[in-house]
């Protein structure tokens, strides 16, 4: 069965259970400097985080796509998708972010610098991540020995454990029922274990692996 195929996929490729997304983010309009009569001001480019299908498919234009990590957070399949990978009466499985002291979450950033492209970009991920509850700014680092950010003030969205703020989320479940919910889940996106192959497909690339804690 395919539950059983992916139930030893994730044995096999020693992934470490851990739902707490998708990884897809936004940062801040950061502005800095004037001139002496405050007509004139730079408007810096705005960064993305992504550590779920935000990797592999950004879905707006951008600048530049950087390779790298952020710090004391995990990835974790804790995220229920009813809109993208499931649907209500069968929600699927997605990645989200938890704070994890230590940790580091692998991803790719994604710089946007025309104002034009800022708001096309912010317009669509509010939709896009619309089940996400939480935006936070946090730093970017492309060096793992590296003990300053190469980006500070990079927006990632993440889907909470407030089922007050996040009805969707599910929170971690044994891997067979893992495995079996992304086999059955199937959403307007795609069937939610496409999702998961994309996904280990985009982290190998950069040199990673899916992570599932317990």
């Amino acid at each position: 069965m395919l539950s059983s195929f992916i139930c030893s996929l994730f044995f096999l490729t020693q992934f470490r259970l851990s739902f707490s997304l998708s990884q897809y983010c936004l940062t801040k309009f950061l502005c800095c400097g004037s001139s002496r009569n405050s007509s004139h001001i730079i408007k810096m480019a705005m960064w993305v985080f992504g550590y779920g299908s935000l990797i592999w498919k950004a879905g707006f234009n951008y600048d530049d796509r950087l390779v790298g990590f952020i710090k004391d957070y995990r990835r974790v399949f804790y995220q229920g998708s009813t809109d993208h990978r499931g649907t209500p009466e069968y929600p699927g499985r997605t990645v989200t972010l938890e704070p994890a002291p230590g940790e580091v979450c692998w991803g790719a950033a994604y710089k946007i610098s025309k104002e034009e492209d800022k708001e096309t970009a912010i317009t669509y991920l509010e939709v896009r991540e619309k089940q996400y509850d939480k935006k936070a700014y946090v730093d970017f680092f492309t060096d793992p020995l590296a003990t300053t950010p190469a980006i500070s003030g990079v927006m990632v969205y993440i889907a909470s454990p407030d089922k007050k703020l996040n009805p969707n989320y599910l929170g971690p479940a044994s891997i067979e029922d893992i495995a079996k919910q992304i086999v059955r889940a199937e959403g307007p996106s795609g069937p939610n274990r496409e999702y998961l192959f994309q996904l280990e497909k985009a982290l190998l690339q950069i040199g990673q692996v899916v992570k599932i804690n317990t």
